[in-house]
């Protein structure tokens, strides 16, 4: 709903892991990671409650495991 626009946007910002990144005529482009308290697959079907939101789709899904050691140089460093 694109009056709804600005408070969606409020929205989605007030959640740790959301960025919102780009909008146009009600359309928003919002990059969800996961965080300490909330996996980005449980922030999105909370997505779906915001007031003004008609539907959330996932376009793009990405994952990586975490090294234990940070710091440690990847394989592929040389």
């Amino acid at each position: 709903m694109p009056d709804k626009t600005a408070e969606v946007i409020a929205a989605i910002d007030a959640y740790e892991g959301g960025e919102v990144h780009a909008h146009e005529d009600g359309r928003i482009v919002v990059t969800v990671e996961d965080t300490s308290d909330m996996r980005a697959s449980e922030q999105i079907m909370e997505m779906h409650q915001i007031p003004g939101v008609l539907t959330v789709t996932l376009t793009y899904h990405h994952f990586e495991e975490l090294d234990e050691d940070v710091n440690a140089p990847s394989p592929t460093q040389h």
